[in-house]
């Protein structure tokens, strides 16, 4: 495997035989709940951007068309979008990230539909990260909404 095929599938995880995306994004959760309890929120944004940066440059290099099922580094760096609408982790504020992000990374409405019919190493990256920003933006709502849900 390339290193920048490495990058574009998180270490192979896209090559996982059932729903890729899927695990992609449990992936990032996993990951990203870990360095929201541990580093902040301003540790999992950095290393958001540096994931949208660096999966366009490895999904260029690994030369991938449209959006292969392969290529979850943009799952990655949603999910971790969507997770910053947390103010601290918690199950169910896992779950609904997890949940929301997924939701919106599979019906793809409005933007997130335009981004994806871009057909460009960016527009695989850009569905994700549009998907996460609202995602994150509906978690926080939901935050606000009912503070109890999250602990």
């Amino acid at each position: 495997m390339t290193f920048s095929r490495a990058i574009a599938s998180v270490g192979g995880t896209g090559f996982f035989p059932w729903a890729p995306g899927t695990a992609g994004s449990l992936v990032g959760l996993v990951l990203g709940c870990a360095i929201l309890a541990f580093a902040g929120h301003w540790v999992l944004f950095i290393l958001a951007i540096i994931a949208m940066v660096g999966g366009i440059l490895a999904i260029r290099a690994a030369e991938a068309k449209d959006d292969p099922g392969w290529v979850v580094i943009d799952e990655v760096a949603g999910q971790w979008l969507t997770l910053l609408g947390l103010s601290h982790v918690t199950w169910i504020g896992a779950i609904l990230a997890f949940a929301l992000f997924r939701l919106l990374d599979i019906t793809k409405p409005g933007p997130i539909g335009w981004a994806d019919r871009m057909h460009s190493p960016t527009g695989v990256m850009l569905d994700d990260v549009i998907a996460g920003v609202i995602g994150g933006l509906l978690l926080w709502a939901v935050l606000l909404w009912h503070p109890a849900l999250f602990g």
